[in-house]
C-alpha cells in the first residue's frame, strides 16, 4: 500500500502534459532568487554615495554643504554618508523609505528642484520633509552611530554637557536639536535656543 507521502511525492514529480509540478516550482523558485537578488541588489545600490550625487541637484547643493561638515571629514576618519541619515537599515523601513522616494524623482523629472533658486525657494519645505520623518522615528538613523547611552558626558564641551542630560530626561530626539548638522538652514527657519 502506497502512503500518502509516497502518492504525494509521486503526483508532484509526475508529468502533466509538458512539465511536471516540481520543474515548475524549480523553476519558479529559480527566478524568484534571481529576481530577489537583482532587486536587493538595485536597492543596496541606491544608498551609495555615488547614486545619491548623480543628479546635479544633490551634488551641487546639498552635497557641498555636507563636504564641510564633521559628517564627510573628522579627526577619526568615521564618514557618514547620505543613507546612514536618510535610509533606515531595516528592510521594511528601508523599502518604506525607497517607495516615498519615488516622489523626489517625480519631482527631479519636473524639474521642481533643477535650479539653484528652485532648490533654495523649497528648502525649507523640504528640510521640515526630513525634520518630521526624523521626530516620527526618534531619529532612529541617528541613534545608529549615536547613543546618550554611550555619551561620555563629563567629556563633552561645555554646552552638549549640559543639554544632552536634560534632553535625554526630556526624552527628546537628535533632530530637536540638531538641525542643520549636515545642511544649512533654510531661509525663513528660526531656531530655538534648545
Amino acid at each position: 500500500m502506497i502512503s500518502l507521502v509516497q502518492r504525494s511525492w509521486q503526483w508532484f514529480w509526475r508529468p502533466s502534459s509538458k512539465y511536471t509540478w516540481g520543474g515548475i516550482f524549480l523553476i519558479g523558485g529559480v527566478a524568484g532568487i534571481i529576481f530577489w537578488g537583482g532587486f536587493n541588489t538595485f536597492m543596496e545600490y541606491t544608498n551609495t554615495m555615488q547614486f545619491c550625487i548623480s543628479c546635479h541637484e544633490m551634488e551641487e547643493n546639498v552635497y557641498l554643504e555636507y563636504k564641510e561638515t564633521i559628517h564627510f571629514k573628522n579627526r577619526t576618519g568615521v564618514r557618514t554618508i547620505c543613507a546612514d541619515c536618510h535610509v533606515p537599515k531595516e528592510w521594511v523601513p528601508k523599502l518604506i523609505r525607497k517607495i516615498k522616494a519615488s516622489n523626489e524623482l517625480l519631482h527631479k523629472v519636473m524639474g521642481s528642484i533643477n535650479t539653484k533658486e528652485k532648490f533654495e525657494a523649497k528648502r525649507l519645505e523640504l528640510a521640515e520633509n526630513v525634520w518630521a520623518a526624523m521626530e516620527a522615528n526618534d531619529s532612529h538613523e541617528c541613534r545608529n552611530c549615536h547613543s546618550f547611552e554611550a555619551m561620555d558626558f563629563k567629556k563633552q564641551q561645555s554646552r552638549p554637557r549640559k543639554k544632552h542630560p536634560k534632553a535625554k530626561k526630556q526624552g527628546k530626539t537628535c533632530i530637536d536639536c540638531h538641525k542643520g548638522i549636515a545642511h544649512k538652514l533654510p531661509e525663513g527657519y528660526e531656531e530655538e535656543d534648545s
